[in-house]
């Protein structure tokens, strides 16, 4: 796959909620992960047309291999916020997803990175290549 393609970008809108708040009275940083996680589940099955579950039944699931995050600026209780992914490449070994996080309130970048995703068999835990199927859905 050519990795100087380009892709389609996504983006969800999700809230701050109560758990994400840390002593600092922000949202802590191991949540940002978790947003960029559940905006790429709904992102996979309404954008992509191939869901998680749709993995998980041919016995296959999606692990992160690394992932960076840059946090910029925080946010807080009760926050709208929107979470933009795309993938800059993707071929039969990874799918390498950048993201940005921005406040609704705000307009401003609070976070951004990237996460490099690696397809896994479900019953061995073994990476697996990435189909021509696969890479062909992902690539709009």
């Amino acid at each position: 796959m050519d990795k100087h393609k380009e892709y389609s970008k996504f983006t969800t809108e999700l809230k701050v909620r109560p758990d994400d708040i840390d002593m600092f009275n922000h949202v802590h940083n191991s949540k940002y992960l978790d947003y960029v996680l559940a905006a790429r589940y709904e992102q996979m099955e309404t954008c992509y047309g191939m869901s998680m579950e749709e993995f998980i039944d041919m016995g296959y699931g999606w692990v992160v291999k690394t992932a960076h995050v840059e946090f910029k600026r925080p946010l807080t209780l009760g926050e709208m916020f929107t979470v933009t992914t795309w993938i800059i490449s993707m071929d039969e070994k990874s799918s390498k997803v950048k993201f940005e996080i921005v406040s609704s309130k705000t307009g401003k970048v609070c976070s951004d990175g990237w996460f490099d995703y690696v397809l896994i068999d479900i019953q061995t835990g073994r990476g697996m290549k990435i189909t021509e199927e696969m890479i062909e859905r992902y690539s709009i």
